[in-house]
C-alpha cells in the first residue's frame, strides 16, 4: 500500500477515487508516565514517555487507516493527514485520514 501526503504518485495516475479512509486511536496517560512528565516540566527537556506514546498512537492510527483502504481494494492512500483532539482530561485521540484510490501505471 502506497501511503503519501501528496496528491499524486509519480509514474501513476488515479484510476478511481474510492473514498476517504480513517484510522484512529484514543490513548490515556499512564500515572507513572505522568509523574515522570511532571519531573521533566521542572527540569526541562523532552518528555520521552509522551513522545513514545504519540509515536505508538500514530503507527496504530496509520495501520487502521491502511486496513480500511485494503477493505475498499485501494492501491494507495493520498493526501494523508493527522489530527489530534482531547477526548477527556486524561486522554487524546489521534486520527489519520486520507483518500483511498486505485492507481494505473502511466
Amino acid at each position: 500500500m502506497i501511503v503519501t501526503t501528496t496528491d499524486f504518485v509519480p509514474g501513476y495516475e488515479v484510476e478511481k477515487v474510492l473514498g476517504v479512509v480513517f484510522g484512529n486511536t484514543v490513548r490515556a496517560k499512564h500515572i507513572g508516565k505522568d509523574i515522570l512528565a511532571g519531573l521533566k516540566n521542572i527540569i526541562g527537556g523532552e518528555i520521552e514517555e509522551y513522545t513514545e506514546m504519540l509515536r505508538d498512537a500514530r503507527l496504530e492510527a496509520v495501520n487502521r487507516m491502511i486496513n480500511e483502504a485494503k477493505k475498499l481494494g485501494a492501491d494507495a492512500i493520498l493526501n494523508v493527514r493527522f489530527a489530534t483532539s482531547q477526548t477527556t482530561a486524561g486522554a487524546a485521540e489521534l486520527l489519520a485520514y486520507g483518500t483511498a484510490v486505485k492507481l494505473r501505471k502511466t
